[in-house]
């Protein structure tokens, strides 16, 4: 029995339409020129266009003077692209799309008048990052042609564009975009019609938590950004990013997201309203959250929110001899950064076995550094010198400083604070790496709660830079400041908080990694799409679900369910997704299955 073939022929594209020349849509026709296609510009006034080629001529040129392109391939590209300031000049094009003025009204009366002047089988496309596409197609009488295409901005230069189908888009029209864009070199990833489509979506939710987590004053805005530059490879902390996306820009979107899904998440921080209306815009204005040399300048002065120089944090207790309790890879970890930081380490393990070990995962790193040429025998030697391995609790009665990294269970650490407090000397710090436990309940199971303290690195601790340092409301200050200046000692950035679950990265990381979740869970996009629209569209160094699986999903949920449970906040309530992965014993690359399946692999 034979079918007959339901293959269909992909349209052909020739002539490219953009109708306003500003930065992004001057972007968009070079990127179509580029690849040798036809481009008519149309913008509303001469002087507009004029601008337009400005823009044109001084993307290309910069290319030029990079060595990317010659001066013979600019004019080729230049001479690909023709300029009007009528809408009937797009009457032969194949596919249009819009960069005009973010405003809905405006949008639907562009493509209404499209109506009478494109081909019928001509497709439309919005570059809106917002608005919602559906009300756009629905003002022409074809809206089934009609599709979100976001670029990212400089478009040139950014892979992702964002391909938002309506529940009238034909899926026709949806293939033959996603080719399109694919044959200009571009990763197209296809989503639903919801205010901030992907990347904003995720983006501006973890934004606007930075932002609340700023204006309560739980952290400085240096601390916040370093946190998830140095706690999770992000290019640039939330709070500079906003000063560099535009505190305008960032209402806006917040506010669209919020009146379409009324997720009080993504309601602005009021501290943003304001900040807009007093004309704090960010480098922009030359002032935002922080301030700039002058408008529209990458540097950033010093104002009356910077920490002085002088204030630099000093050993307030002498630390000659430190104490690690534990000896999973955390902390081994540890006792890896502080030998090799020239202190005597005292670690205590529960088996001669374990403690053999910590040494033993020393060495073979060692081994690979000097391989590589890194490191000498004669420093591995040195190293390995300062470590003293016991199985007596009792021995750290000599330190000055016990850093207790074991599991992550609130009565075993309580157990071992009772302990502590009975065998050390007076004045010895007593810190935990925990990081979602609250550390007063450490604390207050001693006689000396001033002397408790969290000292959260990151795994691993050899090589994440970033420690958060946990104040309790009992903590003495010297305390703090004496682990500040111990972490810059080791070679840690030290970032100084407040004893609330998450502290500052998790408490900002996982709300976005439960939105992801979320976002997969309705059908709004697929992995893959949303985790690439993260790492090309916001320069993240792993997507959502990447990440979630070398996490852990078991690890994520438990992390997820403190901070409901700490926050009561309905967003932060654990994805029932995330729920029925970890019932299913799906946890992640640790277990060959998660988002993704690692068996066959």
């Amino acid at each position: 029995m034979t079918t007959a073939s339901t293959e269909r022929t992909a349209r052909t594209f020739e002539t490219i339409g953009v109708i306003g020349l500003g930065t992004m849509g001057a972007g968009i026709a070079e990127v179509f020129a580029r690849n040798g296609f036809t481009v008519v510009g149309v913008e509303l006034t001469e002087e507009a266009v004029e601008r337009g080629r400005e823009h044109l001529a001084h993307s290309t040129g910069r290319a030029v003077s990079r060595g990317k392109m010659s001066e013979e391939q600019q004019a080729e590209i230049l001479g690909r692209i023709g300029f009007a300031t009528d809408l009937s000049a797009l009457a032969d094009a194949d596919f249009v799309v819009e960069a005009v003025v973010e405003s809905l009204e405006v949008k639907k009366d562009l493509f209404r008048r499209l109506d009478d002047i494109v081909r019928p089988d001509a497709i439309l496309a919005t570059n809106t990052s917002s608005l919602p596409v559906t009300e756009i197609a629905t003002a022409n009488t074809r809206p089934g042609r009609v599709v979100g295409v976001h670029f990212f901005n400089p478009a040139p230069v950014q892979n992702l564009v964002e391909i938002v189908r309506t529940v009238v888009a034909e899926p026709a029209v949806l293939a033959d975009v996603e080719g399109l864009l694919g044959r200009v070199g571009k990763n197209p990833v296809v989503c639903g019609d919801k205010a901030g489509f992907i990347a904003n979506t995720l983006l501006f939710g973890y934004l606007n938590h930075a932002v609340s987590m700023y204006e309560g004053r739980y952290a400085t805005r240096e601390d916040i950004d370093a946190a998830m530059r140095f706690g999770c490879g992000y290019p640039m902390g939330p709070l500079a990013l906003l000063d560099l996306i535009g505190l305008d820009t960032a209402y806006e979107i917040l506010e669209t997201m919020y009146r379409q899904g009324r997720d009080r998440l993504h309601a602005p921080a009021p501290i943003l309203k304001q900040m807009v209306t007093a004309g704090l815009l960010g480098r922009k204005s030359g002032r935002g959250f922080y301030t700039y040399e002058r408008a529209d300048s990458p540097v950033v002065v010093a104002d009356d929110r910077t920490p002085s120089t002088d204030d630099l944090p000093e050993l307030r207790h002498d630390i000659r001899t430190v104490g690690v309790v534990g000896t999973g890879t955390m902390a081994a970890g540890i006792v890896e950064v502080f030998a090799k930081s020239g202190y005597d380490v005292l670690y205590v393990g529960r088996s001669q076995d374990k403690v053999e070990g910590v040494r033993a995962a020393i060495a073979r790193n060692f081994d690979k550094q000097i391989q590589r040429g890194r490191a000498t025998e004669e420093q591995k030697t040195e190293v390995l010198g300062r470590l003293s391995g016991t199985m007596s609790l009792d021995d750290l009665a000599r330190v000055e400083i016990v850093v207790e990294a074991i599991a992550e269970d609130l009565a075993i650490k309580t157990t071992l604070f009772e302990n502590l407090d009975e065998i050390c000397k007076p004045g010895t710090i007593l810190a935990t790496t925990t990081s979602s436990l609250p550390i007063i309940s450490l604390a207050t199971v001693t006689s000396r709660p001033q002397d408790v303290i969290g000292m959260h690195f990151f795994n691993p601790a050899p090589i994440m830079k970033l420690v958060e340092v946990v104040s309790t409301v009992a903590t003495d200050d010297a305390v703090a400041e004496t682990v500040r200046a111990l972490c810059a000692k080791v070679g840690k950035v030290a970032v100084s908080c407040g004893d609330r679950a998450g502290f500052i990265v998790n408490a900002l990381l996982f709300p976005y990694l439960n939105d992801a979740v979320k976002m997969l869970e309705a059908h709004y996009a697929t992995a893959d799409d949303i985790d690439t629209a993260m790492k090309q569209g916001c320069a993240l160094p792993m997507g959502p679900f990447e990440l979630l699986d070398v996490v852990g999903n078991d690890v994520s949920l438990a992390i997820q369910r403190e901070l409901y449970l700490e926050f009561r906040e309905p967003g932060f309530a654990p994805a029932p997704l995330l729920e029925h992965l970890v019932t299913a014993g799906y946890l992640g690359r640790k277990t060959q299955r998660g988002f993704r399946d690692y068996s066959a692999r």
